[in-house]
């Protein structure tokens, strides 16, 4: 009896905790439905299709409900259904990997609407992960966009190029271009497209005769460099290039000639010098030799009255025959003296 009525009394108690828990799981269902319930009667609404499950098990893997809702109700009410690839798996997807959800959502639903992007959400989500702005990629596309070239931070303000006739013109042109979305991902940017423009003008130019031709005809520019195709491997399409201003710059051909000739009258003027030197040089040369020669003269001259008086003393030559010798020596100083042709007379010593 005893035991029978301590059973009795603990059933109440197992009651009341029983209830108290169960009182604890209403409130935490009640508290997530009312944390969820804004999101899922909006997606209800608006046929979204997210259940209240979905968004319990969003908050679970830490993703943002709201972010995934708003987004799956922009591209249904846009009528991108979950046909075109979007639905909020594929979103919350896109956003674990760290991707920008509404931005694609919005890139999808301009290019569902302007009609002449092909943008679908597998290729969008691409773009945005590889860190391109996708929705600035489609209105490109939908309203092109104009570059100047050269660019603002080339630190200066025209391109120059020289014509055939050496006339220096200085350029400014607009490069009007369209996003290419399908080349966005590995495609240049807009420096190598103001570059190639910029190589294609003066290359142009260039290959003009005179520069008058260029300022009558400056679409001439814009039709070679259009058909260099140099948007290729861009994320761009060039719609058209424009010559915004020609100004005429110096004459870049007359001021190389005349570079060119002074150049020229350096090293004609060097080679002049070296020539004078060489041939003070020779000069020099030959005033040596003839000093030369004439020692050798004066040494020559000076054997004669030694050879004379052997002459005289071994009988071979006489006195008269000497005296005839000094007369005709002394008719030839004579006659070089009045003719004034030659060298002073070399002194010879008395016998």
């Amino acid at each position: 009896m005893p035991l029978f009525a301590e059973d009795t009394n603990a059933l109440p108690i197992i009651m009341i905790f029983g209830l108290i828990v169960l009182i604890i799981i209403l409130i935490v269902i009640a508290a997530i439905f009312f944390r969820f319930f804004k999101w899922w009667i909006q997606s209800v609404t608006t046929r979204a299709n997210i259940g209240i499950f979905d968004l319990i098990g969003m908050q679970l893997r830490k993703v943002r409900p709201e972010v995934i809702v708003r987004s799956k109700i922009m591209a249904v009410q846009a009528g991108l259904d979950d046909s075109t690839g979007i639905t909020s798996k594929a979103l919350e997807a896109h956003y674990l990997s760290r991707g920008n959800v509404p931005l694609v959502i919005q890139a999808c639903v301009a290019a569902s609407k302007a009609k002449i992007v092909e943008l679908d959400y597998k290729l969008a989500t691409q773009i945005d992960l590889a860190g391109r702005n996708v929705l600035e990629a489609v209105q490109t596309t939908v309203y092109p966009k104009v570059i100047d070239c050269p660019g603002k931070d080339a630190g200066r303000e025209t391109l120059d190029a020289v014509a055939k006739d050496g006339i220096q013109l200085k350029v400014r042109a607009r490069v009007t271009v369209r996003a290419n979305v399908q080349r966005l991902i590995g495609g240049a940017t807009e420096e190598t497209i103001i570059a190639r423009v910029g190589e294609g003008i003066v290359s142009a130019i260039g290959s003009s005769d005179s520069y008058k031709h260029v300022l009558e005809q400056p679409d001439r520019i814009s039709k070679a460099v259009l058909a260099r195709r140099l948007d290729a491997q861009t994320a761009y399409e060039i719609v058209s290039i424009d010559i915004a201003d020609i100004v005429v710059g110096s004459n870049i051909g007359a001021r190389l000639q005349a570079d060119q000739a002074e150049a020229d009258t350096r090293v004609a003027r060097a080679a002049a010098e070296g020539k004078k030197a060489m041939a003070q040089a020779r000069e020099q040369e030959m005033i040596a030799q003839i000093e030369e020669s004439r020692a050798a003269v004066v040494e020559s001259e000076a054997q004669v009255p030694l050879a004379i008086a052997e002459s005289l003393r071994s009988g071979k030559l006489g006195i008269m025959d000497y005296y005839k010798l000094r007369n005709v020596q002394a008719d030839t100083d004579m006659r070089r003296t009045i003719a004034g042709t030659g060298n002073q007379p070399v002194t010879r010593s008395k016998q």
